[in-house]
């Protein structure tokens, strides 16, 4: 299974449902780095991935985008491949 990370605040109703996804789809392990606790995170969020909000999601050293390029993703089809490298 390929490594999943996920940029993530606590009460984030898209972080919840990418989890569910992700998990749906038999990912037992996400690293999760919690942005906002710590401000300096996530400016090293945006400055790697050029976007605001959460979740921002990397499966191996690919970046997926939120929850909604997530489920995208899944529903082309593409999202099983990337999680058994």
């Amino acid at each position: 299974m390929a490594k999943v990370l996920m940029y993530t605040s606590a009460y984030c109703p898209y972080c919840t449902n990418a989890e569910r996804l992700l998990h749906s789809k038999g990912v037992t392990e996400i690293e999760k780095i919690q942005v906002d606790t710590a401000p300096e995170l996530k400016i090293a969020m945006m400055e790697k991935t050029g976007r605001r909000t959460v979740p921002q999601i990397y499966i191996g050293e690919r970046h997926i985008g939120g929850f909604d390029d997530l489920r995208a993703l899944d529903l082309a089809g593409g999202l099983d491949p990337l999680l058994v490298e």
